[in-house]
């Protein structure tokens, strides 16, 4: 029996079995009530109704216009949808329209996700220190110029370099300054070219491939960094975004100047780290 067809009278005139409301409402899963307004709605009609008593029946072919409101509930239809469909409309091309609606509806979702999770990423890497236009003075240095075989290589080289420094005869500048410059393209994880630099009172001469030069002041985008060098990164992105969208562009090598570290602090999030990044107007 189809939804839309006229209510039987007193006596049933079907000789398929026919259940009362609440023995239906519980194989299908769905309240009386949720029939009764089914009912008002003309989505699902009783297939008998006793005027007598005003009991409802419903056969057992009933079930599956059931089970396909619930389907396309849960999928976002309206009811006035699926009586659409019910009734006969074109069911590809409304089933085709709602499932671009939801598709916009996930498009602008992921946008608004997008939005707060990137907000929740700059929470989580907020920084207290800010970033600092400087001038970073001109400061005599001793240097050596090495390839690493990872990162960590530069905690055997620096009391390397120590010692040649003192072999030489050379003198720290106060306040100390000692910090390394990248010579090869970012993102390599071996044969990393770098240059060890610490600030010293006069240059000497060369000895072991331990080498001096002066190094201009420079005008300097700076920013503090506490704790270990693996989440320097983040406090790259902060001073980056900062060079950006201040009108400025990178105008020399970027140092990383170490106050604090490993030779001094045993808790890594004690470490101190300057990132100094060279810069002039765009």
């Amino acid at each position: 029996m189809k939804m839309n067809e006229k209510h039987c009278g007193c006596e049933p005139k079907t000789k398929n079995t026919l259940y009362k409301i609440g023995l239906f409402a519980a194989m299908t899963q769905v309240s009386v009530k949720t029939l009764r307004f089914y009912e008002e709605e003309n989505l699902v009609v009783p297939a008998h109704i006793n005027y007598i008593n005003g009991y409802r029946y419903y056969e057992l072919s009933q079930i599956s216009l059931i089970h396909q409101i619930t389907a396309l509930k849960k999928a976002g239809f309206t009811l006035e949808e699926i009586a659409r469909i019910n009734s006969g409309a074109d069911k590809r091309s409304v089933l085709l329209r709602k499932k671009h609606e939801l598709l916009d509806k996930i498009a602008s979702l992921t946008k608004k996700l997008t939005i707060i999770e990137s907000y929740i990423d700059d929470e989580e890497n907020a920084l207290c220190a800010p970033v600092l236009i400087k001038t970073v003075p001109e400061v005599n240095v001793a240097y050596m110029s090495v390839t690493l075989d990872d990162y960590d290589s530069l905690f055997y080289l620096m009391p390397k370099m120590g010692a040649l420094m003192e072999k030489c005869g050379c003198k720290c500048a106060l306040p100390e300054y000692n910090f390394t410059n990248y010579l090869d393209d970012a993102g390599k994880d071996e044969n990393i070219k770098v240059e060890i630099r610490e600030a010293v009172t006069e240059c000497r001469t060369e000895t072991e491939g331990l080498c001096f030069k002066k190094m201009p002041a420079v005008q300097a985008a700076c920013i503090f960094h506490k704790g270990s060098y693996s989440s320097l990164p983040k406090s790259y992105k902060t001073v980056l975004k900062y060079i950006e969208e201040n009108g400025y562009k990178i105008a020399g090598e970027i140092r990383e100047s170490y106050i604090d570290g490993v030779w001094n602090k045993d808790d890594e999030s004690e470490w101190l780290t300057e990132i100094q990044i060279p810069i002039e107007k765009a």
